[in-house]
């Protein structure tokens, strides 16, 4: 189990790298083609699309070349697309046409690992598994803006996208040739597969429902899905945007504005590093609750700070309260929902990815017409119909926990 959360880890690295590279260099991108934010939020949203399919299709592509199997394929077009990338293409449809490849890369990575260590790790353990697995994609998403911040100075920010694409491959190898010892059996290939006929011959009943989904647990599922949609959107929108909004309110240097991602990161890594002890310690319900309840004051202090360093502080809290709350509120929602791990994951990430796709072109809209101050606020506004959502989820929850008990 080590190794695979070990490898887990590496994988979610090239994740996080490959979620922000597209923000970290998008002012030289947007110049070279001469391009608005809203032709941005097109690339951006085009990339979360092929997250989505890539999410959607995992399980059915796990069911035919197991757990293994459909990592590799994700991995592969990952690395295909980011060295895609690097060609950076005269025509800008053809980097729109790309974005759905890389994206569906890193989407199923992300969505067959994560359910793969939630399945598979100790009960006690499953929320300390999922914040490492986290970590290591704050990780990712810090050290790419910083990268790009150097390449940016000499002007080689294209390099950006065959980093990534190394990276990606070699992850790649390592998939195909590490063995992971007693769990080979449940990940490799086919594993899934072979599990579902021995079970149909011995008899046992097909789930019922509506997606194999119990009646009484869909309100619950819906609500988390709605909450998903708007954190992950959110988020996306924040991050990639952060360089050209600090441009704007606060007078950065093109140069020194992925500084801010990778300070917003970089607290993301801090957080990550005791979320899951914390929110086993105090429990899922009350750390998402602070957590955005948090990120909720911090995002709306923005709207109100135009200094630097202000706007700098802000930025730090804002990722110390987002570092838990995507992995901390997965593993919640499947523990509400048991028996359905992989489904639910899968479900929960693609709604993500829907917030994903949707929120980062309406906020280079929004970034063209209204402009950075007006943008900030509305972000916050998404914030608090979040945290309005989640506080349903938390009764929900707490009403499905009681029946159980």
């Amino acid at each position: 189990m080590r190794k695979l959360i070990a490898l887990g880890c590496l994988s979610y690295l090239v994740i996080g790298l490959a979620h922000v590279v597209g923000g970290s260099v998008m002012e030289q991108m947007l110049d070279k083609y001469g391009l608005s934010y809203d032709d941005g939020g097109q690339w951006m949203m085009n990339q979360f699309f092929g997250f989505l399919v890539g999410v959607l299709l995992s399980p059915f592509i796990t069911s035919k070349l197991g757990k293994r199997g459909g990592v590799l394929l994700s991995l592969g077009l990952l690395t295909l697309g980011e060295a895609a990338y690097s060609l950076t293409p005269h025509s800008w449809g053809l980097m729109l046409f790309i974005a759905l490849f890389a994206g569906f890369g890193f989407g199923m990575t992300e969505s067959v690992i994560g359910a793969m260590v939630i399945d598979l790790a100790e009960e006690s353990g499953k929320a300390n598994a999922m914040t490492k697995l986290e970590t290591f994609f704050g990780i990712g998403a810090f050290l790419m803006p910083t990268m790009a911040s150097i390449l940016i100075r000499y002007d080689v920010w294209q390099l950006s996208f065959p980093i990534l694409s190394a990276l990606a491959g070699i992850t790649f190898i390592l998939w195909m040739t590490i063995s992971f010892g007693p769990i080979d059996d449940k990940i490799g290939f086919h594993a899934r597969g072979k599990k579902a006929s021995a079970e149909r011959e011995a008899g046992e009943p097909r789930p019922q429902g509506w997606f194999g989904y119990k009646r009484a647990s869909l309100p619950f599922l819906l609500l988390s899905a709605l909450f998903f949609v708007l954190y992950v959107g959110v988020e996306m929108s924040f991050s990639n945007y952060l360089p050209s909004i600090m441009i704007e309110r606060s007078g950065m240097s093109e140069a020194n504005a992925p500084s801010s991602l990778s300070l917003f990161w970089g607290t993301m890594i801090l957080g990550r590093l005791f979320a899951g002890r914390l929110a086993d310690r105090v429990g899922y319900i009350r750390y998402l609750f602070v957590a955005i309840a948090g990120a909720c004051v911090v995002i709306l202090a923005m709207g109100a700070v135009g200094q630097l360093s202000g706007m700098m502080v802000l930025v730090g809290l804002s990722g110390l309260f987002f570092s838990g709350v995507f992995g901390i509120a997965l593993v919640f929602a499947n523990g509400l929902i048991p028996g359905m791990t992989e489904r639910t994951t899968s479900l929960l990430v693609a709604c993500g990815g829907v917030g994903g796709a949707i929120f980062p072109k309406l906020t280079g809209w929004m970034m063209d017409n209204y402009g950075a101050d007006r943008t900030v606020w509305i972000l916050g506004a998404f914030l608090i119909a979040m945290f309005v959502v989640l506080l349903a989820m938390l009764a929900l929850g707490r009403k499905q926990q009681t029946a159980a008990a």
